[in-house]
């Protein structure tokens, strides 16, 4: 097995999600946090994923025991093939990260970082030879959401980029190559550009934060899990395909386009909303509402399991 043995640097959700997938695909993994009670929820966590992933087939080959805990990031890497990053999004962790790991990686091993805020040009200052160094931002909960962006640029060596999608895509996951750097990378833009208006309508008086989410699950979400908005427009105008609906609907867009509104987060929006997700979630704990998701989650992935 290529890439057989792995390494997960942080504990906290994103770190042990990855780490419950990585060892569901039958790989080891060395898991470092500084954090004294890692070791209780990282395997607590993954004894919490791991029937989700049983009843997704991701489970076959892999045996959640084959973890070990590391007192630090340098001693985690040593010897693993892969590496997935999952430190504080603060630059100075991050570097220092970094400079600790990167005497003890072995010659040919790739380092991804699970970043959703920075930029890989932002983080690479913390090596001394970034070559094999990417970006690899999933969508939480890793163990359940396919999604992961992967990014390299000049300073990344020829074929890295392409080894990580290999990577990711053996153990169950759908890639993205990002061609060019921007904040947010591609998938966090398009969920703040649908949030911003989101916010919007509820702060215009249009409707309550509770409907608004309803409008995207029970309307366009249901699409969007199936295929991507321009694909679906391609589809909505029948034969014609996307020129046709380009061609019916070009003022209808650039007149919504220029209605969206402009909101920022302020303490009064703030309030608004978790005022709002407060009568939404009608008393269910948050643990209750994760598990909710988690399970929405799994039904949709088994019934779009074989159809792509």
């Amino acid at each position: 097995m290529e890439f057989q043995h792995t390494a997960c640097l942080g504990g906290g959700v994103i770190g042990a999600s990855w780490a419950a997938l990585f060892l569901a695909s039958g790989r080891s993994v060395a898991l470092f946090d500084p954090d004294p009670e890692v070791e209780r929820k990282v395997r607590s966590y993954i004894d919490t994923a791991w029937p989700a992933m049983t009843e997704l087939g991701l489970t076959r080959n892999g045996a959640p025991d084959s973890i070990t805990f590391h007192t630090s990031a340098a001693s985690a890497v040593e010897g693993a093939a892969f590496v997935q990053e999952n430190v504080p999004e603060r630059l100075p962790i991050k570097h220092a990260t970094f400079a600790q790991i990167e005497p003890a990686l072995a010659p040919d091993a790739i380092v991804a970082s699970s970043a959703s805020g920075l930029t890989l040009s932002q983080m690479q200052p913390g090596w001394t030879d970034p070559s094999r160094f990417v970006l690899g931002h999933p969508f939480n909960p890793p163990h359940l959401i396919p999604l992961v962006e992967v990014l390299g640029n000049e300073q990344t060596e020829d074929g890295v980029v392409a080894a990580a999608q290999r990577f990711y895509r053996a153990v169950g996951k759908t890639t993205i190559r990002v061609q060019k750097e921007v904040p947010g990378h591609v998938a966090n833009r398009l969920q703040a550009a649908i949030w911003r208006e989101a916010v919007s309508l509820v702060m215009s008086g249009v409707a309550s934060v509770e409907d608004v989410d309803k409008a995207v699950w029970a309307g366009p979400g249901l699409r969007w899990a199936a295929m991507g908005p321009t694909m679906l427009f391609n589809l909505g105008a029948g034969e014609g395909g996307l020129q046709a609906f380009c061609d019916h609907f070009t003022e209808t867009f650039n007149g919504w386009w220029d209605d969206l509104g402009q909101v920022h987060l302020t303490d009064e929006v703030t309030q608004t909303l978790v005022q709002g997700v407060k009568s939404e979630a009608g008393g269910m704990s948050t643990a209750e509402l994760a598990q909710t998701r988690d399970a929405l989650i799994v039904a949709m992935q088994k019934s779009m399991s074989g159809l792509r």
